[in-house]
């Protein structure tokens, strides 16, 4: 009897190109119904994953089982999934209805069937009154849609989807965001969905597994992810985050760690309002008890992102830090040549392993920020192949 205790799963999966791994074996489960992310930059293996699941590509090792069922080597249409593109690849030259029901034409479904459940598909994504328009009539989040209409008619165990919200603007891409993640929930069908886009995947995925370099540098739900960083990669990527290291990190934390703290985690003052008890902005230079860690330093850049402002502090110890404070909370005494204090509670200062850092400039004790909280952080591709 088959083992149905995941949607997905793949054994030691390797894909190589030309002798190069673009995915160096990876392990990984899916869960039945789960909306799960595929996160990484180009390069990162992710979209080879993808279509290994698909079955467009054939891997190098390794295995893919859907429901407990080896289907390595099946041919695409023989596995009970369905892939929305990125292009969304729709016929120009049909009707939206044609599109979406064209799968059940070839499969020679009876008309009255075909058309009654294109007219279901389509209220599901709501669409209802645009069946006889060509995609060429509709704005991108409808053919979105009627890619994902065209994807579920079917209702596959699996739907995959490689990154189908890139071609949107922002304010249409955030609209569909919520969208895509109440019509997973509406059809309980598991999701596999594949971006670079941080923020889609925290804010979408039951789980999210990073991808860099060929391999899976974590898995984990968004908050687990986010505020419990596997690797000073996932730190960096997921979010902005400070990288300290060294001796400054010694001199702060009591550690020469390394650790990720995270910029809204910190709290920004003048040192005259951390003084009690006697003491003195020089003391805050490097300081840490049970509860909280504090430095002192001197503010070289202030930057207005709209939303927040970003606060860039050169340490007295060593080393920068970045302060991510809301708009309209930010402190009088956040100018560039202000002396200030840098506090935040201990426990949010995640340890990370000490050979997993990345050393910028080749200094292996240098702190790293992240250059822009929410951009993600540039890697080079392994090799040849697709993302």
């Amino acid at each position: 009897m088959a083992d149905t205790g995941a949607a997905v799963r793949l054994r030691g999966l390797r894909k190589s190109y030309s002798g190069t791994d673009a995915l160096a074996g990876i392990d990984l489960e899916v869960r039945h119904g789960e909306f799960f992310s595929l996160l990484g930059p180009s390069g990162s293996g992710k979209t080879t994953t993808l279509r290994l699941i698909a079955g467009f590509e054939e891997p190098t090792d390794g295995s893919v089982e859907l429901a407990g069922q080896d289907v390595t080597g099946l041919a695409p249409y023989e596995r009970d999934v369905h892939t929305v593109f990125q292009d969304y690849a729709l016929f120009p030259h049909m009707t939206v209805e044609q599109n979406v029901g064209y799968a059940l034409k070839v499969r020679g479904t009876p008309r009255a069937e075909r058309a009654e459940r294109v007219r279901s598909a389509l209220a599901l994504v709501r669409l209802e009154g645009h069946g006889r328009r060509r995609p060429a009539q509709l704005s991108g989040g409808q053919r979105q849609r009627v890619a994902l209409a065209r994807a579920l008619i079917g209702r596959p165990a699996v739907l995959l989807l490689d990154e189908p919200l890139a071609a949107l603007d922002l304010r249409l891409r955030g609209r569909m965001q919520a969208e895509l993640k109440e019509l997973q929930r509406e059809v309980g069908i598991t999701f596999v969905f594949v971006t670079h886009d941080q923020g889609e995947a925290l804010s979408m995925s039951d789980r999210v597994a990073v991808f860099h370099a060929g391999r899976i540098e974590q898995v984990g739900t968004p908050a687990e992810v986010y505020e419990r960083p596997a690797t000073a990669f996932v730190a960096d990527f997921v979010g902005a985050s400070n990288l300290l290291s060294g001796e400054p990190a010694r001199r702060v934390t009591g550690d020469p760690g390394p650790y990720s703290i995270r910029p809204e985690r910190i709290t920004l003052s003048a040192p005259a309002e951390d003084t009690g008890g006697g003491g003195t902005p020089h003391d805050a230079a490097g300081r840490t008890d049970a509860a909280e860690h504090r430095a002192s330093g001197i503010v070289t850049d202030v930057v207005y992102l709209g939303h927040a402002i970003r606060v860039l502090v050169d340490l007295d110890v060593g080393g920068r830090l970045t302060v991510l404070q809301h708009a309209g909370e930010a402190a009088r005494d956040a100018a560039p040549g202000a002396r200030v204090t840098l506090r935040w509670p201990a426990a949010l200062a995640v340890p990370l392993p000490a050979d997993r850092t990345p050393a910028p400039d080749g200094d292996p004790g240098a702190p790293h920020v992240s250059p822009d909280p929410g951009a993600p952080a540039t890697v080079p591709a392994p090799g040849r192949g697709p993302r």
